[in-house]
């Protein structure tokens, strides 16, 4: 049997620190994040893409707010849902020339995702994902009261709203995505962690006004379908004790139990590593074989063993 595997992308993979963000740089920097998959393509693996989309959503809801007095407002669900279509497709595109240069013909497509989670999951109690513009001081009692926003300072750099992010607990989907790739089609699903959904009383979906991590999205994903590896595309070359000290010790090799106790003793902060060691975790205590985490630059050789950090049981 082919192997299979998720491979996450990470927010730098479309849009970079200090770039403009704008559509010309995005295909760009998707077109050269792509080439460790069309490497995993020639090796004849089942691929999976998943990808960030912090930034787009950030600057969908600047435009949201620009435009509320001349249209209604989206709310954050629906926006996950046009940037996963959007952003699928540009991944889609910038992949199928990609395999056009490599001599490859394969079908690719994207699929969107509800990924379920918990309706009592503590995160929507108490939200505290910042998302969207800066507001003034005196602006945070009207947004609270007519909106029903939870605001919180930012770093003392503003007022930001902030929204839940609930643990992913399944993929809707998932039967569509594992026989996509059974048939050899690529497949691009849980853009910017997925929408995520709760199932009511009824057996009704409903969606929650939060946003899922993408990288503990793609464990779930890829227990779902089946996948023996997942392959984390990040900033960094390799994951790292004491980062960004004298003291950094880069790590080629961890097992998941090295891993969550480094993760226990700090090594790896909330807004960084920390989820990304807890997918690799989650992954492959589900029944993945083996996670890899590394930068856009090192992945092809990282999927040889020559780069970046290797995690498995």
């Amino acid at each position: 049997m082919k192997r299979r595997i998720v491979v996450a992308l990470g927010g730098n993979a479309i849009s970079r620190e200090f770039e403009e963000g704008n559509i010309t740089q995005q295909f760009e920097n998707t077109r050269q994040s792509l080439s460790s998959v069309v490497e995993l393509l020639r090796q004849g693996y089942q691929v999976v893409i998943t990808h960030g989309n912090g930034p787009q959503v950030g600057n969908a809801l600047i435009r949201v707010e620009e435009s509320r007095h001349l249209v209604p407002p989206l709310p954050l669900g629906v926006i996950v849902a046009d940037l996963e279509g959007g952003m699928g497709y540009m991944i889609e595109q910038c992949l199928q020339n990609k395999m056009h240069d490599a001599g490859l013909n394969l079908p690719v497509t994207t699929i969107l995702t509800q990924i379920l989670v918990d309706k009592n999951d503590p995160s929507i109690l108490e939200p505290s994902k910042f998302v969207g513009p800066f507001f003034k001081a005196d602006q945070v009692e009207k947004l609270t009261s007519e909106r029903g926003w939870v605001m919180k300072e930012d770093k003392g750099r503003g007022w930001r709203r902030v929204v839940s992010s609930p643990v992913p607990r399944g993929i809707v989907e998932k039967d569509i995505i594992r026989l996509l790739v059974e048939q050899g089609i690529i497949v691009i699903a849980g853009g910017g962690g997925g929408i995520p959904v709760y199932y009511e009383a009824n057996g009704w979906l409903e969606g929650v006004d939060g946003v899922i991590d993408k990288d503990l999205a793609s464990a779930v994903l890829g227990n779902e379908i089946g996948a023996q590896e997942l392959l984390i595309v990040t900033g960094v070359d390799q994951v790292a004790l004491n980062f960004g000290t004298a003291q950094q010790v880069n790590l080629p090799r961890l097992t998941a139990a090295e891993a969550l106790n480094y993760l226990d003793a700090g090594q790896f902060p909330k807004g960084s590593m920390g989820p990304k060691i807890k997918a690799a975790v989650n992954f492959l205590k589900g029944g993945g074989e083996r996670v890899i985490i590394t930068s856009i630059e090192k992945a092809p050789d990282a999927l040889l063993g020559k780069a970046g950090t290797a995690i498995v049981l």
